[in-house]
């Protein structure tokens, strides 16, 4: 039985996404601080706390929506990664990596949301 979101595998790997997005941004262009690397981050963010917060919630409906909204702010991150490698603003490795992550904790999430659902 789990105790709290901390033990839930989702929950820590999308903190480590978290952490590889903030090292990716750090090499996004300054000028970009209040545009690119702000948005990226807080997508970033907004997934393990949603997490959190649904897993707090009494009803399952709810730990489900807040499931969705994390799972929505993975979309969110992907296109706003899709753009910094457009834009050319980090290796090709560094975005292979997040990237990685990112789909992993995409996946967990969808999984998590159908086991909600039945």
């Amino acid at each position: 039985m789990i105790n709290s979101y901390k033990e839930l595998i989702v929950w820590q790997k999308s903190i480590e996404l978290v952490v590889e997005v903030y090292k990716l941004t750090d090499l996004y262009p300054k000028g970009e601080l209040y545009g690119l690397t702000s948005q990226t981050c807080r997508a970033a963010v907004s997934i393990p706390s949603n997490i959190a917060e649904g897993y707090t919630r009494k009803h399952r409906k709810e730990y489900a929506q807040f499931i969705r909204i994390a799972f929505s702010s993975g979309a969110e991150l992907e296109t706003q990664i899709i753009i910094a490698k457009k834009l050319g603003y980090a290796s090709e490795s560094i975005f292979n990596r997040v990237d990685a992550i990112l789909l992993e904790v995409m996946k967990m999430l969808n999984r998590l949301d159908s086991k909600l659902q039945n």
